[in-house]
């Protein structure tokens, strides 16, 4: 079977149980990683970017390796070739999850239950819960679904349709390493340095497709498109800029602002200025909008290597 048809079988495999099973609640690879990569972590670490540049190929690099090694141990058979792309993709995939932690919080929310929306909102994301009211949390948690639709669904697909097992599994290696170590605190201002612009680089192009399958999925094109073009640049992360002004232009609403991250407050840039405050009937067209997307990042993922692979045939045929 040709890689491309393995990619495409795989991928949707993956993605219906990422749909039907969610993230296992034990024995995740993904936390299995985390916990590698904080071990090489106590070992290498010096306030240096050089050392933080080795924790980064080691940990990225080893688990790409891997990855490769076993995809040629079963390159020989179809059926196997097929299951381990659908396995890697449903191990790197968050959607599902992604979509279950909004939807608590936004159930707390709804019912008046602050706190319990507090309590979860770190599974999330990194904000101080405590600094929230209930506008903030709701709209923390749509910025966040907008942020993770690039990060836990469309940036693999994409780096699986460049790379298969190798790409999928690299690029969720690098958007963890960079969720450990990337941030600017003053421990990893030097040693994440190499992590987090990895992640700028492996997140690029994950970014820009989530940005535009969102324009066109959302109820808002127009709204989209302008809050992209008006605002992305403002956001200091390049891949977030795109997502959550996309996010923000298709939903209508308004997002960005004061936020407090480990105690340090940050006045970040609003995004679709023009739109109402984010409300928590939001949280639930924010989902829906990340599954849209998500959906139609695996057709064009797909799309896209068949169409490379049928050019390459082309070219050594004619």
């Amino acid at each position: 079977m040709r890689a491309d048809r393995v990619f495409a079988y795989g991928a949707a495999a993956g993605l219906l149980g990422d749909l039907l099973l969610g993230d296992p609640r034990r024995g995740h690879p993904v936390a299995a990683f985390g916990r590698a990569a904080g071990a090489v972590e106590r070992v290498l670490w010096r306030d240096h970017r050089g050392w933080g540049a080795l924790h980064t190929a080691v940990c990225a690099g080893g688990a790409t390796g891997l990855a490769a090694l076993a995809g040629r141990s079963v390159r020989g058979s179809r059926a196997a070739s097929v299951a381990l792309t659908a396995a890697a993709t449903w191990s790197v995939v968050g959607g599902t999850s992604l979509g279950r932690e909004a939807r608590a919080i936004g159930g707390a929310l709804a019912a008046g239950d602050i706190e319990v929306a507090r309590e979860r909102l770190p599974h999330l994301c990194g904000r101080d819960p405590q600094a929230l009211d209930a506008d903030g949390i709701a709209r923390a948690v749509v910025e966040s679904v907008a942020e993770n639709t690039s990060d836990a669904v469309v940036g693999a697909l994409v780096w699986g349709a460049a790379a298969g097992v190798p790409g999928l599994v690299g690029f969720r290696a690098v958007n963890t390493l960079d969720a450990m170590v990337g941030h600017r605190s003053a421990k990893y201002r030097r040693y994440g340095w190499a992590s987090a612009r990895l992640d700028d680089v492996a997140g690029w192009p994950g970014a820009r497709l989530t940005a535009v399958l969102a324009t066109a999925a959302g109820s808002d094109p127009r709204g989209a498109v302008r809050a992209w073009r008006a605002d992305a640049v403002k956001h200091p992360s390049p891949n977030a800029g795109p997502v959550e002004a996309s996010f923000a232009g298709a939903l209508g609403v308004r997002l960005g602002g004061t936020l407090s991250y480990a105690g340090r407050v940050e006045h970040r840039p609003v995004l679709n200025g023009g739109g109402r405050a984010v409300e928590v009937g939001d949280i639930e067209r924010a989902v829906r909008l990340s599954r849209r997307v998500g959906w139609l990042a695996l057709g064009v993922s797909v799309a896209g290597r068949l169409l490379v692979n049928g050019l390459r045939t082309k070219g050594r045929t004619s």
